[in-house]
């Protein structure tokens, strides 16, 4: 089962999870030093939802969002 929201297809994107050490400029430092990059995902919050299609109860994977605006009485 794949992480994407049944309704509006959001799914897992990448990105970087960057580190960074010593004090701001505006501190009284001499500036932000990048000691690290790693790459890391955002996944989308997912939940298991029963919704009602064509008369059967079916689960499905529905993002937080989606729950929220009420979509998922709409399918």
């Amino acid at each position: 089962m794949a992480r994407v929201c049944a309704i509006c297809g959001k799914g897992s994107i990448s990105g970087n999870s960057i580190v960074r050490r010593g004090m701001a400029k505006k501190k009284g430092g001499i500036g932000l030093h990048t000691t690290g990059i790693n790459k890391r995902k955002f996944k989308p919050n997912l939940h298991k939802v029963k919704v009602t299609e064509k008369g059967v109860t079916v689960r499905k994977m529905v993002c937080a969002r989606c729950i929220k605006a009420g979509k998922t009485l709409a399918s």
